[in-house]
């Protein structure tokens, strides 16, 4: 039998992510209020196998149609395997894969049921979290930033701080923890650094069938061209002014930069390419911050964490530095906004989104028994 979503207090909620990486969901349980974070649970992964992800994969860019409904049903199996062990939740914050984000005209779609999930599971689901940003005039992305702001409150930060996410698309988030709310002006500025691991990958795959470049192994080996970065830094999205999102294949065109150069000096380029995009985010910055903590899988590569350290003026480190978890963190963030958009609470604002004023975005499914008897 499942259990009614407590009104007050602190909540047990489980949230799942699966990037534009494609490479599996993330699972993890997360004990909040939706305000502070009182502590971390347990967390799983599910991975994509490789005809799944070819599923998913031919259907990014794709609005509507035969192969977007095929990712539906590979994007709601995988979450249900993938969080169907886990005991004690009260509520399930379910983002879904993201297949198309153009938030300035055809708008943003995550494919996957929260309502078929909820049945699934026998628990209440949170789920389509971007679309009300998105008719609010939001960007729709990045929503990881309230959480950032939480995070930055657990570590005792004291100074203003920056959370780099590089997963298939780079995000940069700036948090001032001296403000009260996370929706209060200066307290959050967040946007789209530019692409990150999406065109490495899938050049690699491409050209070597390997996933990602393991410990930053082949751009090491390689030179940077300067002429494709100077075209790359060159593209319109890098004089924009923040907030601002991307979609997975907005830069698509940095393949053909490189489509000349060996597999080294590719992916040394594309891994340079990412480091430049997020120096260049970096310059928005309304102070300083104290230090950079970066999260996902970009912070494995040691190849564009060095990249980083050299092009910044601040120190660089990943999450792990204080005490947090860069496989889980946004598995995490959509666990807390679960809980925020379940007590009504904004999930963003002006300084994340761009959104006209702060909006808690979401839609709650219940469990058949639990409609039964609203």
């Amino acid at each position: 039998m499942s259990r009614a979503i407590p009104k007050t207090g602190i909540v047990t909620a489980l949230g799942a992510m699966s990037g534009t990486s494609l490479d599996g969901v993330d699972a993890a349980v997360l004990r909040t209020d939706g305000i502070t974070i009182e502590g971390f649970g347990e967390t799983g992964y599910r991975a994509y196998s490789a005809a799944e992800q070819r599923t998913l994969a031919a259907a990014l860019g794709q609005w509507s149609g035969a192969r977007t409904g095929a990712a539906r049903t590979v994007t709601e199996q995988a979450h249900f395997e993938a969080l169907r062990g886990f005991e004690g939740i009260d509520l399930v914050g379910f983002h879904g894969q993201t297949l198309a984000h153009a938030p300035r005209t055809r708008g943003t779609l995550q494919v996957g049921s929260g309502a078929w999930l909820a049945g699934a599971l026998d628990l209440p689901v949170v789920w389509d979290f971007r679309t009300a940003d998105v008719e609010l005039g939001g960007e729709g992305a990045p929503l990881a930033p309230f959480f950032h702001f939480a995070c930055a409150r657990f570590i005792g930060a004291d100074a203003p701080l920056a959370f780099l996410n590089l997963g298939g698309v780079g995000n940069l988030t700036f948090v001032d923890p001296a403000k009260e709310r996370p929706e209060e002006k200066g307290a959050l500025l967040a946007f789209d650094t530019g692409p990150a691991n999406a065109p490495l990958n899938d050049l690699l795959r491409a050209r070597l069938d390997i996933a990602f470049d393991e410990g930053g192994r082949i751009a090491r080996q390689g030179t940077v061209e300067q002429g494709a970065l100077e075209l790359f830094l060159a593209e319109p999205y890098f004089a924009r002014m923040p907030p601002k999102s991307l979609d997975r294949n907005d830069f698509s065109e940095m393949i053909r930069l490189v489509g000349e150069l060996s597999d080294a000096d590719a992916a040394a380029t594309l891994t340079a390419m990412c480091a430049a995009g997020v120096a260049q985010g970096m310059e928005h910055c309304p102070k300083p911050p104290a230090r950079l903590l970066v999260t996902g899988g970009g912070r494995h590569n040691p190849v564009l964490m060095e990249m980083l350290s050299v092009s910044l003026d601040c120190p660089v480190g990943p999450v792990e530095e204080v005490g947090l978890d860069g496989d889980m963190l946004e598995a995490q963030a959509f666990a807390y906004l679960a809980v925020r958009v379940a007590r009504g609470l904004p999930t963003s604002c002006p300084g994340t989104t761009g959104v006209r004023a702060a909006v808690s975005g979401g839609t709650i499914s219940l469990p058949p028994e639990q409609r039964a008897a609203v």
